[in-house]
């Protein structure tokens, strides 16, 4: 049977609780909450990573089998998310660039902040690299930098 549920675990780093929400042995979601859901279970592979990258250990997460479901355009921002190194921070021009899209255009800037805001898996694909408002809510977003800074 392939892997489908809920799993979330609390983390002190985080000050918060990291949940993932898994589909056909994919990433479908991931969410920071206040507290642990009732239907959640804590024991996934994934979720190991994670907190083992909570505590310190590099983790790019690339390999991380997420379904992206979102509009094409989208989906192509979000890709290129995914190839922003480890303890970097780049700006939305930089990433626009990056996603083959055009810096200088007002509509392409648009994309790419609508694409980080609608990131359905944040910390899989790691939008608190991008210096913008994506889909990590700031605090934690600020707390995944710290981690990376080391």
């Amino acid at each position: 049977m392939e892997d489908a549920g809920i799993y979330a675990r609390e983390s002190p780093t985080l000050d918060g609780v990291v949940q993932l929400g898994v589909a056909g042995g994919r990433v479908i979601d991931v969410s920071f909450l206040d507290s642990v859901p009732d239907d959640a279970e804590p024991d996934h592979p994934l979720l190991d990573r994670i907190f083992d990258y909570l505590d310190g250990a590099e983790d790019h997460f690339d390999d991380a089998p997420v379904a992206l479901t979102v509009p094409t355009d989208r989906r192509g921002v979000l890709e290129a998310v995914r190839n922003v190194p480890y303890g970097e921070t780049i700006s939305v021009e930089r990433l626009a660039r990056l996603a083959g899209l055009d810096a200088d255009e007002e509509e392409d800037i648009r994309l790419v902040e609508n694409a980080l805001r609608s990131n359905p898996v944040p910390l899989l694909i790691p939008d608190h690299r991008i210096e913008a408002r994506g889909a990590t809510p700031e605090d934690v977003a600020a707390a995944l930098r710290r981690v990376e800074q080391g």
